[in-house]
């Protein structure tokens, strides 16, 4: 059963509104152009009217601007066709002494057929629109996209803020900095756009005095019309054709002014009106008093007078009777919803979630949150989250800040799933120095310990920064102590921030590129926890993750081998051995080590013990109390030299050897001979013993 006709030309018709839409523009062009007959002009001045009524209620029942957007171009167009209009009506009534019933009907109804009053209607309600409504929404549209862009920049960096503290998604601030972009560029086409109604209403005036001017010429030298016969028939229909121009033009000028003047708010025109209207029905008793004094004057219409003045107090005081009702209706809820929760068990599971990490700050150092105050803490915590993912590949959620009035004024703590991991102190307003040789420095500043590296550092004031950047010593504001602690708080428990969720969203960003690679491992039933544990062996010793897909390839060759996880992690080092020497060798491709005598090597390897945690050495407290000892005076040694070493050791005892000096040095790179690249030269700068070797 073929569709109802009218359906399909509905469908036709949407599909291509914007040839529509084309097409009424250009036919607007041609009415300035082609003579229109009485009854065309009638059809045409009757939709004037009415898309007038539409847009002014359209304005009444929006809660927003930017709900009508469309309005400012709507403006033009809708100016632009009551001048063709206007061209049109001229024509006709210069030609034809005439204009359709429609212009005919305000001319002689309207006005009551007396052209003089006509033309004082006509002047009064373009002096309303032009002086009053026009000026006015005018101004109001100036002023709006004024502030609107002042306050641009202060709404943004709230946007920013908000999305920095978790408050919002990526998705909801792009669509909120969307809008409020939208609105700037709203108000700013309304103050242009209010120049045309303006430029409508002076043009109004003018084709008035032609029309006047030029049909009582016509009527009274082609015509053969006397000069009051000509005044009175050119006169009317003039007046007619005003004001029936005039009025849609005052709706469309008067919703522009409703629009620009409203605020945004959840609710239309009129249920505003409705609501702060009632809101203080008291009111309306004084106003009912004075209503009734003024009504018993002499000469005065007292039954009019008397029967509002009653009707204010009746209305008053129904308002108030159910104000107090709904007051009492409230308070009785509260009390019922407040039983139900006594009733009701605890809601508790808003305590279960724990944020990854979380930053508390004492309330001398919330300025440094506050951008009005110069603060640039919420964006630099973005730029760390952005760091991460560029240099070690791991995805850091939004990071929440909240002030603690338990903390001193100026201490800050860094929470790691709710536990308190770290502790710093700054003071806002002084800049903290360092030495970067080392040197013992007088300075004249507050002596502290740098928390990020444990450096002696001082807090210096402004007016000492210029002499002491000369004399060579490093400077930094509280914000990048906090920024640097951090990062680096961020990077030495990387691992515990990495969730299996966190993990999903690492691989479906790889399945988009490489879905044969991650439906392999899927099928060798690799789950994300393994793939988890995989990459937290790796972010424990500082081994970028970033390049998941040599991880996952190196995971997938690895399973065919051994599925344990230490022999899966060590099997993805080597395939990232380019990656790793990169992080330790110096300008010229050396790599300084430090080397484990032969027999140390071979007591750690027979003292490995295999446990459900992994593989560890299981040595004789002497032994490796002998071992951190040296470990200890070969780099020290080589501190003082300016050299940062890495341990280097077969594969076998690499990852067992980490981990007993895990607990003593959590810094000390331990690296195996596979995971040297090519084209790397060794220099070893110590050598690892105990004194049985």
């Amino acid at each position: 059963m073929s569709p109802p006709q009218g359906n399909s030309i509905l469908s036709m018709a949407k599909q291509n509104i914007d040839l529509l839409i084309g097409g009424l523009v250009l036919g607007i062009v041609l009415m300035i152009v082609v003579p229109l007959s009485p009854v065309v002009l009638d059809l045409l001045l009757t939709v004037n009217i009415t898309i007038a009524l539409v847009v002014i209620l359209i304005t009444m029942f929006t809660t927003e601007p930017l709900q009508f957007s469309i309005f400012p171009s709507l403006l033009l167009i809708t100016t632009l066709y009551r001048l063709a209009l206007n061209i049109s009506s001229t024509r006709l009534i210069l030609g034809d002494a005439e204009a359709g019933k429609i212009i005919s009907a305000f001319g002689h109804f309207v006005v009551g057929g007396n052209y003089i009053v006509g033309i004082i209607v006509f002047t009064i309600i373009t002096v309303i629109q032009f002086v009053v409504i026009v000026s006015g929404a005018g101004r109001v549209a100036e002023v709006g996209a004024r502030f609107t862009l002042d306050a641009m920049p202060g709404k943004q960096m709230s946007i920013d803020a908000e999305f920095n503290a978790g408050l919002i998604s990526e998705v909801e601030a792009r669509e909120r900095r969307r809008t409020l972009q939208q609105e700037a560029d709203f108000f700013g086409a309304m103050d242009g756009a209010s120049k045309f109604v303006k430029g409508d209403a002076i043009a109004g005036i003018v084709i008035i005095l032609i029309n006047i001017v030029g049909g009582i010429s016509i009527g009274a030298l082609q015509y053969g019309m006397t000069v009051m016969e000509a005044i009175h028939t050119y006169t009317l229909l003039t007046v007619g054709d005003g004001l029936v121009s005039q009025i849609p033009a005052l709706l469309i000028s008067t919703a522009a002014g409703i629009l620009v003047t409203r605020a945004t708010s959840g609710s239309n025109f009129g249920q505003e009106v409705s609501t702060q209207f009632t809101n203080f029905p008291k009111i309306l008793f004084p106003v009912a008093g004075v209503i009734l004094l003024i009504g018993l004057l002499p000469q005065m219409p007292h039954f009019i007078f008397i029967t509002l003045a009653g009707t204010l107090a009746f209305a008053g005081h129904t308002l108030i009777k159910n104000k107090h009702k709904e007051e009492k209706q409230e308070l009785e809820f509260e009390a019922l919803e407040e039983s139900q929760q006594h009733r009701q068990p605890e809601e508790v599971f808003s305590y279960f979630q724990v944020d990854p990490l979380q930053i508390e700050i004492g309330y001398n150092l919330i300025p440094l949150t506050d951008e009005n105050q110069g603060g640039d803490l919420l964006q630099r915590l973005a730029s760390i989250r952005r760091q991460c993912a560029s240099e070690m590949g791991i995805y850091v959620r939004p990071i929440r800040i909240c002030d603690n009035l338990q903390l001193g004024p100026n201490q800050y703590v860094f929470k790691l799933r709710g536990d308190d991991m770290t502790y710093g102190e700054l003071l806002p307003g002084r800049f903290l120095a360092m030495d970067p040789t080392g040197q013992e420095t007088e300075i004249n500043g507050i002596s502290t310990t740098e928390p990020t590296f444990g450096l002696p550092a001082w807090w210096i004031t402004e007016d000492e920064r210029d002499d002491l950047e000369i004399r060579g010593l490093t400077l930094v504001d509280c914000s990048t102590v906090l920024v640097t602690h951090l990062t680096e708080f961020i990077k030495q428990y990387a691992d515990e921030l990495l969730g299996r969720q966190e993990v999903k969203e690492l691989v479906d960003i790889v399945k988009e590129t490489n879905p044969a690679l991650v439906d392999e491992l899927m099928s060798d039933n690799m789950s994300l926890g393994d793939i988890q544990k995989v990459l937290r062996n790796l972010l424990r010793e500082r081994v970028p993750i970033r390049d998941l897909v040599v991880i996952l390839e190196a995971t997938a060759d690895g399973l065919r081998l051994n599925r344990d996880i230490d022999f899966l992690t060590d099997h993805v080092r080597q395939h990232m051995a380019r990656s790793i020497c990169r992080q330790y060798t110096n300008a010229d491709n050396v790599l300084a080590v430090i080397t484990l005598h032969p027999q140390l090597e071979n007591n750690i390897a027979d003292s490995i013990q295999q446990t459900q945690l992994g593989n560890y050495p299981v040595l004789e407290p002497k032994l490796a109390r002998q071992i951190m000892e040296k470990i200890q005076e070969v780099m020290e040694r080589l501190a003082a030299q300016g050299i940062n070493p890495v341990v280097i050791c077969s594969p076998q005892v690499r990852l067992p050897f980490k981990r007993l000096t895990l607990r003593h040095f959590p810094q000390l790179p331990v690296l195996s001979l596979n995971e040297i690249s090519h084209g790397v030269e060794i220099e070893a700068m110590g050598t690892v013993s105990t004194d049985e070797n």
